[in-house]
């Protein structure tokens, strides 16, 4: 199951957008970044899963956030693609309106709610990973080539 999001509207992500460095300075180098994420279900206790979260210089306007296999029905990984500027912007307030939707949620969490045919998937992060993820998205060359 893969999906590409909507771009979010302008007015949504100038703020978000300018905290960033302009994207004429994105990194030249790919950018991956490992972090845990958490499930959210109507089971209280919550499941954390690994993610992996991708950029490619060759796709400047994209993340990819990456699922592992033993999640899917189908056993591969599951990857959804979708505008930087939209991550960029559910860190601040809640956008998107297509098949990726993200919001803050408190001050250290943002949910992103996949939606697709099968179902809809809600998965929280921890800001700081996002948030480092898209700092490195940005860095000069060389300096985003470390995986975490």
């Amino acid at each position: 199951m893969s999906a590409n999001a909507e771009n979010p509207p302008a007015t949504a992500t100038a703020g978000a957008t300018a905290t960033m460095t302009a994207a004429t300075s994105t990194t030249t180098t790919p950018v991956e970044e490992r972090v845990r994420a958490r499930v959210i279900t109507d089971d209280p206790l919550y499941r954390t899963i690994p993610v992996a979260l991708r950029f490619a210089p060759a796709e400047p306007l994209a993340v990819r956030i990456v699922f592992p296999a033993d999640l899917s029905p189908e056993g591969t990984d599951n990857e959804w693609v979708f505008p930087r500027a939209l991550l960029e912007a559910g860190l601040q307030a809640p956008t998107g309106t297509g098949d990726v939707r993200i919001w803050p949620c408190g001050r250290v969490q943002a949910v992103v709610e996949f939606h697709s045919p099968e179902g809809v998937a809600v998965i929280q992060f921890d800001i700081a990973a996002l948030r480092r993820f898209l700092r490195r998205t940005y860095a000069p060359a060389g300096a985003a080539t470390r995986k975490a």
